[in-house]
Parts: structure tokens; sequence; C-alpha cells
């Protein structure tokens, strides 16, 4: 398959079942396999109220950022503590489906529905309401001091 397309681009919004599962999208569920993900690395953002998901790449990476400064430094100890500490590991059902826990739910506000974030080489769940709000700051914050 092409490098163009085992990226996550784009959202999409979906709604949590009565069991309290939500399917992934298609556009994402292709990329995971494109990728031969099996095990999802889970991780609470750092800056917004959404979880970052990946394959084990995604957790490899900030471990070797944390491997860059002294494993005693305070520093190391913060890294640690939100990448291990706010970090699980998730699985997809066979249907394609991912569990919305308490992890999801405390740290992002998700309650009905979970909007999908593309960002490249992992996704988000967002809130959709907390999505839009920050995508608007975001456009905002880039686009805001452009003459009218």
């Amino acid at each position: 398959m092409s490098g163009v397309v085992n990226r996550f681009l784009s959202n999409a919004t979906n709604r949590i079942d009565a069991k309290g599962r939500v399917s992934v999208p298609a556009s994402f569920r292709s990329v995971l396999a494109d990728r031969g993900v099996q095990e999802l690395y889970c991780l609470q953002d750092f800056i917004y109220p959404a979880i970052s998901v990946g394959g084990p790449d995604l957790l490899d990476r900030y471990e070797r950022q944390i491997a860059t400064v002294d494993p005693f430094s305070p520093e190391a100890n913060r890294m640690s503590l939100l990448v291990h500490g706010g970090g699980v590991y998730m699985r997809l059902d066979a249907e394609g489906r991912l569990m919305v826990t308490d992890f999801i739910r405390d740290f992002t506000g998700i309650d009905t529905e979970v909007t999908f974030v593309g960002r490249s080489d992992h996704f988000q769940l967002w809130r959709p309401q907390a999505f839009h709000e920050a995508q608007a700051a975001a456009r905002e914050g880039r686009f805001g001091h452009r003459p009218t």
C-alpha cells in the first residue's frame, strides 16, 4: 500500500453503543491494519482533553525522548508520570470497536459520542464539542492576525 494512505487524517464522530463501545472509523482501521498494529497504546494528551491512540511505536517515541535525559532527573520523572502513568494498552474487538472505558471518559468528558481526530501517525478521541472548540481556537490562533 502507498505511504500516502497510512496516515490518520480527517475526523469523524460516532455514537457509543449501549455496551460502551464505539466503532473506529473504517479509514482509521485501515491505517492500523496497514501498519500491522494489533495492540493500541492510549495516552492522555499533554495539552488537550483528548486520548491519543497509536501503536507501540507511539510509546517507543516517547520512551526514546525520556531516555535522552538523566533517568533520575525531575524531567524524566515528570515525563514518565505522563507517558506511563497516563497510558494504557487497549485492543479493538472483532468488529473494530473500542471500549470507551472510565480511563477515557474521566479524562475527556466523553459521554454519548466520540470524535476521532487524525493526527498523522496516531489519532485522538475527543468529546465532540471540545474538539470543535479546540479546532476553532487553533484556526483563530493561526489565521486570526490576517488583515480583514
